[in-house]
């Protein structure tokens, strides 16, 4: 029996980070990883989909190249896929040896294989028994296929097989309108693809204040993305020449979109199934498994972190859930403020928010005031032909900042300046003495604070 301080189920953002972690701490662990190291988000998820992201930027650039005095004696020019996909796989394969040198380090063993449960502090994987004290479980998530008639059709495809994808489609219908949706609405109508979104409910992006995410969808839209909201997919079929057709009912009405491909975007699942639970007293539901705010489960010693435990799927999420299991564990208290967890979505314009939007204030019956500040109005963003775009910043009867959602250039970084004010209690008084540098798209932010 091999026995440890703490034993790692998964070596993704959660996995690996809260690994090196531990071992600054004092602990000895060991990592188990039955695919790639780096997990989902460096393998099929976050960094792969940024690098298309940036291949659709510099697309956008060239087809817009006029506008800044560049002369493309040839006005058309196409998208080399192979040559696009080989980038991303270098760029994965370079941070994927990064983490495999800090699989390295003294103080954690790295385990190649399935891990299982046998008992509740017992795992087994390649045939050997592994027991600590303390098991963390950060076994990640996989992508949702939708039940309807043809979801198994041949040109029905996840992110995972997308992201991997060589030439261009002609067509591409995306079900669902959520992050993985309209990210990838967004690179492949930047790539000359005719993209139709189908989606459920009445409004694109659920999880984002309903203002910003509507003017996102409109922007979208001019740019030729079609969608089909609150519409449910009833069944996919075969058409002639191998394409596909989508059916759907909008209002009670039948409609169809055609498209060379159909990818899936309809949120992913807490991979459990293959943990052997079964075999702990450990509680789980279909969302994921149950912790507490030290990300502990109802099995003393036992955490979960990451999309598993179904909080927030995020990966930057995960990897701070690591850090609070390991500070319970080493019995330190820390200020991590998981209400406080910016996210981003990098379509084009890109998306940032942090904290409560404008929608949850109402829900929750919060007393607050909402500011709204506009990019055509700031010199960096006519600089520089990024005019659309806006925050929406709510602050308590205190002045205190509650959150901030808003699209445009550059939004991922505004939203992680308002979660430093956020996690340091920072009034809108305090933010209007910060001398923020000139010309910035973060004076936006900081004109908000002497609206009255």
């Amino acid at each position: 029996m091999n026995k440890f301080d703490v034993l790692i189920i998964g070596s993704g953002p959660g996995g690996y980070r809260t690994a090196e972690y531990a071992v600054r701490k004092g602990l000895q662990v060991a990592v188990f990883e039955k695919d790639q190291p780096g997990g989902t988000c460096l393998n099929s998820g976050c960094i792969p989909t940024k690098t298309l992201c940036k291949h659709a930027e510099v697309a956008d650039t060239v087809r817009d190249a006029q506008l800044y005095g560049v002369t493309i004696k040839d006005a058309t020019f196409d998208i080399d896929m192979q040559a696009v996909i080989a980038r991303k796989e270098e760029v994965t394969e370079k941070l994927r040896q990064g983490v495999e040198q800090l699989m390295s380090m003294p103080g954690i063993t790295f385990v190649r294989g399935e891990a299982r449960f046998t008992a509740n502090k017992t795992l087994v994987a390649n045939g050997e028994e592994y027991t600590a004290d303390n098991i963390i479980i950060a076994s990640g998530s996989s992508a949702k296929v939708l039940p309807v008639e043809g979801a198994q059709l041949k040109g029905v495809i996840t992110s995972t097989e997308l992201l991997c994808l060589k030439h261009v489609p002609r067509s591409l219908c995306i079900i669902g309108a959520g992050v993985i949706g309209m990210e990838f609405a967004s690179i492949y109508r930047s790539f000359g693809c005719e993209v139709t979104v189908v989606e459920f409910l009445k409004e694109c992006l659920p999880a984002l204040d309903s203002d910003i995410a509507k003017r996102l969808r409109k922007q979208l839209e001019q740019r030729g993305v079609i969608f089909a909201l609150q519409s449910g997919v009833t069944k996919i079929e075969q058409t002639e020449g191998d394409g596909l057709r989508v059916h759907y009912q909008k209002k009670d009405k039948d409609a169809f979109a055609d498209a060379e491909l159909v990818l899936m975007a309809t949120g992913r699942a807490a991979n459990v199934d293959a943990l052997g639970l079964e075999n702990t007293d450990i509680s789980y539901t279909k969302a994921g498994i149950t912790t507490d705010d030290n990300m502990q489960t109802n099995v003393p010693g036992v955490y979960a972190i990451g999309d598993v435990n179904g909080k927030q799927m995020l990966a930057h999420a995960a990897t701070f859930q690591g850090f609070r299991a390991v500070n319970h564990i080493v019995g330190h208290t820390d200020r991590i403020l998981f209400n406080v967890v910016p996210a981003a979505i990098f379509t084009h314009p890109e998306v940032g928010s942090v904290g409560l939007s404008e929608d949850q204030c109402k829900e929750q019956g919060v007393a607050y005031k909402c500011r709204k500040g506009y990019y055509r109005s700031n010199g960096k963003a006519n600089a520089g032909n990024a005019t659309e775009g806006m925050i929406k910043l709510m602050t308590d009867e205190q002045d205190r900042i509650l959150g901030c959602h808003l699209y445009g250039e550059n939004a991922a970084f505004i939203a992680q300046e308002v979660a430093v004010l956020m996690n340091f209690g920072a009034t809108l008084t305090q933010l209007g003495e910060i001398v923020h540098t000139h010309p910035t798209l973060s004076e936006i932010l900081q004109d908000m604070a002497f609206m009255p």
